[in-house]
């Protein structure tokens, strides 16, 4: 029973948590078990082979930590890091905002670059402080692959590029937790040293496990890291790996049969079906709200994101009651916007396992919202914009083939 009843299924539009997909949630519906047994171990050793998939990585070490992705930032921190090492973090919106919170009350020496909220992150800075640290000062480069706060992703590709034109040994960490799984994400071919995401995201499962994945490189500065860690100490998780039993202290038994699950879907649409499904929805959006007459929050189209749209709103709306009015009328969740776009902006998640018809539903709802609060919106617009172009790209789902 819901806790604040509505007929119906609640239309689930935020970036995050997303929608769980029935098997999933069946193959969470079990009792618990005793995780030094035989069963526990032999699943979670697939499971840590097939999470490397996700990351596209052959080389790296994953660690499946019950956390969310704030304590998966801090164990790729403290793992690879000591107080007072200078790091190059980069402040795009409200999620990288919190990273770099997180950075400077641990201690460590933060050099911000900061861009506009709905800009991405200013590579051209990067390379000049790479240049002039001749001294290899800098010991990592921290960067939020996809910044769900204003519908920002940024060239990953292109942070490595510029790290190996300067021939810079800086670590490389990422926070993928809205990308993974939904955005081309290449940890070995883009020498990522630490990714990390979150169940809730684009693996639809619920929020209670940050994943994450270590390159060797990483693996090795963890070994002279003077960072403070107990919980999230990768070294613990590495000694019960080489015993065979996996886990220094108990894993949730209910979301590990979720992952399995989950993973079982992604694989059998195909990672690479998935990902163009992400691109399909996004650009369907991206469609929709420029037939309504609204603007992305997000400024250059090289920084779409295929996840979650922003979308700001005029002056005399509030965005606010924009998500408020969609729940209480129409059992439509959507994003708030936060911070310093907080009234400017709604955001409309499309991640996880969802398919164009739920996609079409979300924006016949955005449309009635509109109406409703005073914005002279063309009832059907942003659908038809959305209709038309997925009519000829949604391919047929390959199990039906």
């Amino acid at each position: 029973m819901d806790y604040v009843y509505g007929p119906g299924r609640n239309h689930l539009f935020v970036p995050g948590p997303v929608n769980i997909p029935e098997p999933v949630i069946r193959a969470m519906n079990r009792n618990n078990e005793d995780y030094r047994s035989p069963a526990v171990p032999a699943m979670t050793k697939f499971l840590l082979e097939d999470v490397k998939k996700i990351f596209k990585t052959t080389t790296g070490t994953p660690f499946m930590i019950p956390t969310t992705g704030t304590g998966a930032w801090e164990s790729a921190l403290t793992n690879t890091l000591s107080p007072g090492d200078r790091i190059v973090s980069f402040l795009i919106g409200q999620f990288s905002l919190l990273w770099i919170d997180q950075q400077q009350r641990l201690n460590f020496n933060v050099d911000v670059v900061e861009s506009e909220w709905g800009q991405g992150a200013n590579l051209d800075i990067l390379a000049s402080k790479l240049a002039a640290d001749t001294a290899h000062t800098i010991k990592a480069i921290c960067i939020v692959h996809n910044e769900t706060a204003t519908g920002v992703t940024n060239n990953l590709s292109e942070v490595r590029k510029i790290l190996d034109d300067y021939r810079h040994p800086a670590l490389f960490l990422v926070d993928g937790v809205s990308s993974i799984c939904a955005l081309d994400f290449r940890m070995d071919e883009w020498g990522v040293d630490v990714a990390l995401t979150g169940s809730q995201k684009a693996l639809s499962l619920p929020t209670g496990m940050g994943i994450l994945c270590a390159s060797p490189k990483a693996l090795e500065a963890s070994k002279t890291a003077k960072s403070v860690r107990v919980f999230f100490d990768w070294n613990d998780y590495l000694k019960f790996y080489k015993l065979g039993t996996f886990w220094p202290y108990t894993p949730s038994i209910q979301l590990l049969y979720g992952l399995r699950a989950a993973l079982d879907l992604i694989f059998e649409e195909g990672l690479e079906n998935v990902i163009a499904r992400h691109s399909r929805l996004g650009q369907a959006t991206r469609l929709a709200v420029e037939a309504w007459g609204l603007k992305n929050c997000t400024q250059k189209e090289e920084w779409y994101s295929d996840t979650v749209t922003a979308v700001l709103v005029p002056p005399y709306i509030d965005s606010s009651e924009i998500v408020r009015r969609a729940w209480k009328r129409y059992n439509l969740s959507l994003g708030l916007g936060l911070n310093k776009v907080a009234g400017k902006v709604f955001r409309i998640g499309h991640l996880g396992n969802l398919n164009e018809l739920q996609l079409l539903g979300c924006l016949a709802g955005v449309e009635m919202v509109l109406k409703d609060v005073g914005y002279p919106v063309k009832l059907g617009s942003g659908v038809a914009a959305a209709c038309a172009y997925l009519q000829n790209t949604t391919p047929l789902i390959p199990s039906r083939i």
